[in-house]
């Protein structure tokens, strides 16, 4: 018999323990920068110099028509896990309401954690109009995609425990059961953006994923919803990502022309489904020097190893680093030579 599952009365599960070490420094695969094969070497790269962690973008379309890819993160991972040694692999982030159904991201992130086990993480999020309306007409108001959201996650750790799940909820029903559950439990990660999102996902999430701005502004709203929620926000996974530029302020201009619409991504370029009209828009509206406030640019390591100690110091887990520049391997050799050697074996 089917039970009808209320969304207010959902709760999140204690987060499962990890042997992600605190203080990791993960990498950025930007989908939206690199097609997949080149992603695949960058993975590589990255485990190579010392990255613990490789955090992949999941987009159908890229943030702006100049990035020109948009690849599929699930065929990355799996392409890369075994050229990746030890490093956790995961997205940031998957959105798992309207353009994947939350039955089919269980299955494939449990796919993924019996190739790799022990190494996969799901960051999930609520989503944008440039993939979700994109890719299924749908986009409904930020209240909806988050009730989804939090039913979606519910549906996916009932799944991974390998008990027949009998789920009639709100938005999805499910009469189903994992035939290969997890090798290992999956810690969810949930981004936000803002205020209200913030809360919700210390309430739902296993960990967060966000920027230093959001962090520093509304990390006492994630920390009520998880201690609302009975969990210890200081024992939970917080991956802050930021950007870096290795070379000088021409560098990190061309870098920034690509990613122009990130201080108004969150604020309202996510309800725009056409990557050239938000292009567009952020030429005209976001000053190049405003897409570069709290990058450290520079070819000196102290600088890269100043931001990255902030951010350990304001409570992150795991700094995931995000080169925009082309030239992906020279920021990879600089970081592998003369950043990442400073954080090793480091409590």
């Amino acid at each position: 018999m089917d039970t009808l599952v209320d969304i207010e009365a959902i709760t999140a599960d204690t987060p499962p323990v990890t042997s992600l070490p605190k203080n990791t420094i993960g990498y950025m695969l930007a989908h939206e920068q690199f097609n997949v094969r080149e992603l695949v070497d960058i993975g590589a790269m990255a485990a190579k110099a010392g990255f613990g962690l490789l955090a992949a973008s999941d987009h159908f379309q890229p943030w702006q028509a100049n990035e020109g890819h948009a690849g599929e993160a699930w065929v990355t991972m799996a392409a890369l896990g075994d050229r990746a040694g030890e490093a956790w692999m995961g997205t940031t982030v998957t959105c798992p309401t309207m353009r994947y159904n939350p039955a089919v991201v269980a299955e494939a992130f449990a796919s993924l954690s019996i190739l790799f086990p022990g190494r996969i993480f799901l960051g999930v999020g609520s989503g944008e109009a440039l993939n979700e309306q994109a890719a299924t007409g749908e986009w409904p108001d930020w209240q909806e995609r988050w009730d989804r959201l939090i039913e979606a996650i519910h549906v996916i750790r009932s799944l991974w425990s390998g008990e027949p799940l009998h789920h009639k909820g709100k938005f999805y029903a499910v009469d189903a059961r994992l035939y290969d559950p997890p090798a290992q439990p999956i810690p969810i990660l949930t981004a936000a953006n803002g205020k209200k999102s913030m809360k919700l996902a210390g309430q739902y999430g296993d960990g967060l994923i966000t920027d230093p701005v959001t962090w520093k502004q509304y990390k006492s709203e994630w920390e009520i919803g998880a201690l609302d929620a009975g969990k210890n926000p200081s024992a939970m996974l917080v991956l802050i990502e930021q950007f870096v530029v290795v070379g000088d302020q021409d560098d990190a201009r061309k870098a920034a022309e690509l990613w122009r619409f990130l201080p108004k991504a969150f604020k309202q370029y996510y309800d725009v489904r056409d990557p050239a009209k938000i292009e567009e828009r952020a030429d005209s509206e976001v000053p190049l020097e405003k897409v570069m406030e709290g990058w450290p640019i520079s070819r000196e390591p102290g600088r890269h190893i100043e931001a990255i100690q902030e951010l350990f110091d304001s409570g992150a887990t795991i700094v995931n680093i995000h080169a925009g520049q082309h030239d992906q391997k020279a920021v990879l050799e600089f970081y592998g030579e003369q950043v990442l050697p400073h954080f090793k074996n480091k409590p």
